[in-house]
């Protein structure tokens, strides 16, 4: 090492204080990873990683452009291993933790010194007899690599006390018997919920692998308001549980929990688990549902290979994110966005970790998938022991990890952030805002449009008084078209199970979105409670038409997918010429709003429950305080006005007046605050509309469980009392006059045509759990359609019966222009 000028240099690079992202599993501009021949350079500096490949060294550039010296290469290499029995197949963990991979890797480190050789970099040896780089080499080594770090945080589901859980000693009422060791209703003795209120025992709801229940817990609490439970099942010594807070809706955390289990004469340190929790359930629930790989004659589909056929791995539960990227990049559009500037990008991205650039990560993904270097099968051993393929099944490819993108899309999403499995619908709408949001702030000339346009179109709202026969056009800005999808259990046919819906024609699921619809309407010019008509057409058309089917019913409180055969036109081919709108004709006068104030009604606070009034005062809570409890809670039970104030006794505005909302017309709440925003967009995740949510909240007192009974009972309620919104996916623009669509994406040009390009498959009861799986057809000459299925990392060529089958199941189908 006395040959290098630059040892001195090592005294300046210091072990950071904060952990940072390791990048040594793979580069940040590609994917090729420490298993290639040249394995991965880690910046000692930055701890970025970069590849040597011969045409894009990304470690090269990374240090053109940073100057950092040092570098750590890291080649590794699987152990040998004997195989494994075919009776006996690895497990699966549930528990995360970091692997032990010095039993199943050997890694090769070595030392390089950029500023020895610009274009080759100078490899001396292991340096370890030099404390500074076998300390660094330690670091890099033995911290959790950035991958690792984002797997451990996301699927560290952050599970917390609520107002009630923490009320629980104050609330638990005397036991008068023992408690018993079946539901209380029925005979059922697993699936049991204990009510942390009053000692009772309920079944709970029917659970993945046939784990039955008959939802007696949920009906205690409808009855008693006793919101806090827990699973008998699954209570540890060390006094874990899981515990359900039905208020809330959600998982809940109990700080005390032995010593409230110890008031129902439950001890936790004699305790033993006997039941799979709700996390555990999921995992398995993801993990065995699959979508068949085999054909109609039982032999397994082709593998394909090639450009445009690459696989994503499986992250734990990302799918959705997989199915969604997959149809994303076999556009066009996507594709001539990242894939040309794929390598230039790297030389000229203005951000110092790659992994902190939008642009670097989709540039990376195009490479990748669309490239076709990462499309082969399977060659190296398999550190897992799992069995080599026997003669004859087909051999996948490794598929990419798209760690470091996740990561970066998610980041800061409440959602996106953690491993739970989540919407793809909701992912390809999230993704698009990142997207959009990124090219505003590098706000810069761009030689090719962001394919973000086109999915834009608006949506033109026709609101007519039916007394006075006035007018109003709006338009609203989408990116996805949420279509409803009528629902109609049908009688079973001989051999079937389960239950069966009957088919309905897509088109006229588009034109029920589309469609006319009375409501009542508080009309500014005849100035009276009147029936108005509202009709909804397409303003503009995208270049991609992407429809969302909404499939959802309530079972025992939980939205759930129903697989209703929705059926496509002939040849895959929408026609929507007839759907778009026309805008003011001269013949018609347009209806105008008054000026803001004018003839508005001034709110009035209602009248307050007097009983819970006085008990709230008696309690020592200002006057001010206990009439927004009152509101915020349906103005009727003082308990749930309690745990709300304890709930909110640090927000800021707590103290401040109460500001009512103008009544905008029948309907409307004019006794309690505006809905939160967290609460609109739970609701909205489910597939209704921001305005339908709004005004279901507010129907209901701002109780989430309410306003979803609400929703359900109310199909047909668009939840406007003016004009409404639909298919809201992204941030809306809004225009109020005719004509004044140029803010808005797509175009008014006919004929309006569209060709179905993918679609993405759901299995399972929610789309929070099960799998996702993505169709793509391929353009090949002749015009004869050949589909490709992307099942994470197994892509193979799909069998024609097989896809119209699942294409009439899809959740999302997106439509190219033509």
């Amino acid at each position: 090492m006395t040959d290098c000028p630059h040892l001195k240099e090592l005294d300046f690079l210091k072990q950071p204080r904060e952990i940072p992202a390791i990048h040594r599993e793979e580069c940040t501009q590609c994917f090729d990873n420490q298993d290639g021949e040249e394995g991965i350079d880690v910046c000692l500096t930055c701890f970025n990683g970069g590849c040597l490949d011969g045409d894009r060294r990304h470690a090269s550039v990374h240090h053109s452009k940073s100057f950092h010296p040092y570098a750590l290469n890291i080649r590794r290499r699987v152990k040998a291993r004997p195989p494994r029995s075919d009776e006996e197949p690895p497990l699966k963990k549930l528990a995360i933790a970091e692997e032990n991979d010095s039993d199943k890797y050997e890694y090769a480190t070595t030392l390089r010194c950029w500023r020895c050789d610009v274009n080759q970099g100078r490899l001396l040896y292991d340096g370890m007899d030099i404390p500074k780089v076998k300390q660094l080499t330690n670091y890099v080594m033995t911290s959790l690599s950035s991958a690792r770090q984002s797997e451990v945080k996301s699927w560290e589901e952050e599970i917390t006390a609520c107002e009630h859980t923490l009320l629980l000693s104050s609330s638990q009422i005397p036991l008068k018997e023992p408690i018993g060791k079946h539901c209380s209703e029925c005979d059922l003795q697993e699936n049991l919920w204990l009510c942390m209120t009053c000692g009772n025992i309920g079944c709970g709801r029917q659970q993945f692998g046939g784990i039955g229940g008959n939802g007696h817990g949920l009906k205690h609490y409808e009855s008693s308001h006793h919101p806090v439970a827990v699973k008998l099942g699954t209570i540890t010594a060390e006094g874990n549980a899981d515990i359900y807070c039905y208020d809330c809706g959600d998982s809940r955390l109990d700080p005390e929990l032995a010593p409230h289990l110890a008031f129902f004469d439950i001890h936790v340190a004699t305790q033993t688990k006997t039941e799979k929790s709700i996390t555990e359930m999921q995992i398995e629930q993801n993990l065995k549902f699959d979508f068949s790989l085999v054909g109609d004659d039982g032999k397994s589909l082709e593998p394909v290979f090639g450009p445009g056929l690459t696989g994503l791995q499986n992250l734990g539960n990302s799918c959705y994110m997989a199915s969604t990227l997959q149809a994303l990049f076999a556009l066009p559009s996507f594709r001539n966005r990242y894939l040309p500037s794929a390598g230039l990008h790297a030389l000229v991205c203005p951000q110092a970790l790659p992994a902190d650039c939008v642009d670097c990560q989709m540039h990376k993904i195009a490479d990748g998938l669309l490239s076709g270097r990462y499309s082969a099968p399977r060659q190296r051993p398999d550190p897992a022991m799992i069995l080599p393929p026997k003669e004859g099944e087909p051999v996948f490819q490794e598929g990419l990890r798209p760690t470091t993108f996740k990561a970066l899309i998610g980041k800061g999403h409440a959602e996106f952030a953690t491993m739970r499995q989540q919407d793809s619908e909701e992912f390809l709408t999230h993704l698009l805002k990142v997207l959009r949001a990124h090219a505003r702030k590098i706000a810069r000339e761009r030689t090719i449009e962001e394919p973000t346009e086109g999915f834009r179109f608006g949506v033109e709202q026709r609101l007519a008084c039916n007394n006075c026969h006035r007018v109003r056009y709006r338009v609203d800005e989408a990116d996805v078209a949420s279509v409803p999808v009528r629902i109609t259990e049908r009688p079973l046919k001989e051999g079937e199970e389960g239950k069966k819906y009957e088919s309905v024609q897509l088109m006229e699921c588009i034109e029920g979105l589309m469609g006319e619809e009375e409501l009542e309407y508080d009309c500014p010019a005849c100035q009276k409670k009147v029936v108005a008509t509202k009709r909804n057409r397409f303003a503009t058309f995208p270049d991609v038409l992407v429809v969302h089917a909404r499939k959802f019913q309530l079972v025992n409180w939980v939205p759930t997918k129903v697989d209703v055969p929705v059926i496509l036109p002939p040849t895959d081919l929408l026609r929507l010429d007839s759907l778009l709108g026309t805008g003011l004709q001269p013949d018609e006068e347009e209806l105008t709003e008054p000026a803001p104030g004018a003839n508005a009604e001034e709110p009035k606070l209602p009248e307050f429950n007097e009983a819970a009034m006085e008990q709230l005062l008696g309690m020592g809570f200002p006057p001010i305080r206990c009439q927004k409890a009152l509101l915020a809670t349906g103005n009727e039970d003082p308990n749930s006005a309690m745990e709300w104030l304890f709930g909110h006794m640090d927000d800021p505005d707590i103290d401040d007046p109460i500001v009512l909302q103008p009544s905008a017309g029948v309907g409307s709440a004019t006794a309690g605050p505006e809905p939160s925003e967290e609460q609109i967009e739970a609701l909205s995740e489910m597939g209704f509309t921001i305005a339908q949510a709004k005004k279901a909240l507010r129907e209901t007192g701002g109780n989430p469980e309410r306003a979803i009974e609400w929703l359900f009972s109310h199909p047909d309620d668009s939840g406007e009392d003016t004009v409404s919104s639909i298919a809201e996916s992204s941030e809306t623009t809004a225009t109020t006059t005719q004509g004044a669509t140029s803010s808005i994406g797509g175009s008014k040009n006919l004929p309006a045509r569209y060709k179905l390009k993918s679609f993405i498959s759901h299995k399972g009861p929610s789309v929070h759990s099960g799998h996702y799986v993505a169709h793509i057809r391929l353009d090949k000459p002749g015009g004869k359609d050949e589909w490709v299925l992307f099942n994470d990392e197994k892509v193979v060529r799909a069998e024609v019966e097989g896809v119209e089958e699942l294409k009439a199941l899809a959740y999302l189908w997106i439509f190219e222009r033509i």
